[in-house]
């Protein structure tokens, strides 16, 4: 099984001339390892770019995506992280989404496929990431 980070589906979402061949290829090579997946935040997130929830089911079952529920655990090692990444300095208020996706991951022992390496890293030392510098 492997956690698919919002921006990896963005990129088929938009056909972005820069990464859509790299995340397909990086999406085909996680299906061999089990089960895609997405959490909940990773739903709303690609939300923002269909007019109804009928037509990004459509996009995840053409996908392979499955969803699965960001455990109770997961969501206080967020919160957690989220804090102590305030405490560090941080002010962006926005990232509290990409804590929810690692702590996911981090919890449930499950590789993440993301381009966003850094915060990941941070906060999440243990969790295996696969990124374009990878």
């Amino acid at each position: 099984m492997t956690l698919i980070d919002t921006n990896v589906l963005l990129d088929l979402v938009t056909d972005d001339p820069n990464w859509a061949d790299w995340s397909v290829a990086q999406l085909e090579a996680a299906s061999l390892n089990g089960p895609l997946l997405i959490n909940d935040v990773v739903y709303a997130e690609l939300a923002v770019r269909y007019a109804r929830s009928e037509d990004l089911d459509a996009f995840l079952d053409a996908a392979g995506l499955e969803m699965a529920p960001i455990p109770r655990t997961a969501l206080f090692l967020a919160g957690k992280v989220f804090t102590q990444y305030r405490r560090s300095g941080g002010h962006r208020t926005g990232v509290l989404p990409d804590f929810f996706i690692g702590a996911h991951a981090a919890v449930g022992s499950l590789p993440l496929l993301t381009r966003d390496v850094g915060r990941y890293q941070t906060y999440f030392p243990t969790l295996k990431v696969t990124t374009p510098n990878s």
